[in-house]
């Protein structure tokens, strides 16, 4: 069997795979609920509705949400290493949700999403003009440019948060941990849904915006709108997701890459597996953090944050290997 087809039969095996991730998540837990205990214990019932339906649903907005934006990212900057966390994106989102917390320290949800999207967005578009303005002929000066950038930005939120006594607060939305989902907290997630649903039916756009902006320009597309159009969905993506759940590291540069190496570079095509193994990949991770120190938990942004800085080295030996070949 040719290897391409071998990996596309990985793909229908791994959408099964995280559909058992999504059982196993709803009923992993120190409360025990079990089916049995679903139609027998009404507190059983209660919490499952509570607490671990929330989790589980947030688990796979935000997989599939960051998936996405790393998709996005990677058309319009055309370039494999970049997602939100490679180009600072996530990084302005978290200075956003320090300026609301300095700012109006009791301030909601959705006007501090709000502004770790204005943030998010201001802060993508910096990192799209920088880029306009250097060599690009090289893959990993992208990246670099974007962490760079990002660990500026870092280090400013740090130091304000220091000065102001913020860490702790800001430590949690460095965590990316599920364990505080609950019902009535996780719904604005929903929009990310919205917006993914959105990159699926504009797909065919970013795809031709890879291609670059002169030939994007020849067959018609309006390339500065549609890069404005992806930096805002992107921001979108990582502001609610940031505020909601946390920061979410390599998610969206470790699922594409592994979805491109099957099926080509066709988003609209690939945006369904995109999602479906951004999901699995978190939902792993959460249930491993849930159960390798259980009654304890490890975020999951921790163990996804060693597997794709694990794969983000891989990438970059593989590139370099196919330069030098």
């Amino acid at each position: 069997m040719p290897s391409r087809m071998r990996r596309r039969t990985v793909l229908p095996v791994a959408a099964a795979v995280t559909a058992a991730l999504v059982v196993a998540s709803l009923l992993v837990g120190e409360f025990d609920i079990s089916l049995g205990a679903l139609l027998t214990d009404p507190v059983a019932r209660e919490m499952f509705f509570i607490s671990r339906v929330p989790r589980t649903l947030s688990l796979i907005f935000a997989g599939a949400a960051m998936a996405v934006s790393g998709v996005v990212m990677q058309m319009i900057t055309q370039n494999k290493f970049v997602e939100p966390t490679t180009a600072g994106t996530s990084q302005w989102a978290g200075l956003g949700i320090l300026a609301a917390l300095l700012l109006a320290p009791n301030l909601g949800p959705m006007p501090k999403m709000l502004i770790a999207t204005a943030f998010a967005f201001v802060g993508t578009l910096l990192f799209v003009g920088v880029l306009r303005r250097i060599s690009m002929e090289q893959q990993l000066v992208v990246p670099l440019v974007g962490i760079m950038l990002g660990a500026v930005v870092g280090a400013i939120t740090t130091f304000l948060a220091g000065t102001f006594d913020l860490l702790q607060s800001m430590s949690a939305w460095r965590s990316g941990g599920f364990s505080g989902i609950v019902r009535g907290f996780y719904e604005p997630l929903w929009a990310v849904v919205v917006i993914a649903v959105l990159v699926y039916l504009l797909a065919h756009r970013f795809t031709v915006a890879g291609l670059g902006k002169d030939l994007a320009t020849t067959v018609g597309l309006n390339y500065d709108a549609t890069v404005l159009l992806g930096v805002a969905m992107v921001a979108v993506c990582t502001g609610v997701t940031s505020v909601v759940v946390g920061f979410i590291p390599f998610l969206g540069l470790i699922v594409p890459n592994i979805v491109s190496m099957a099926l080509g570079d066709d988003v609209r095509r690939n945006l369904p597996w995109v999602a479906v193994l951004g999901v699995g990949l978190l939902l792993a991770c959460d249930l491993l953090g849930r159960t390798v120190v259980a009654p304890m938990e490890i975020p999951a942004a921790v163990i996804l944050g060693a597997v794709g800085a694990a794969v983000f080295v891989l990438l970059v030996l593989r590139q370099r290997r196919r330069v030098l070949a």
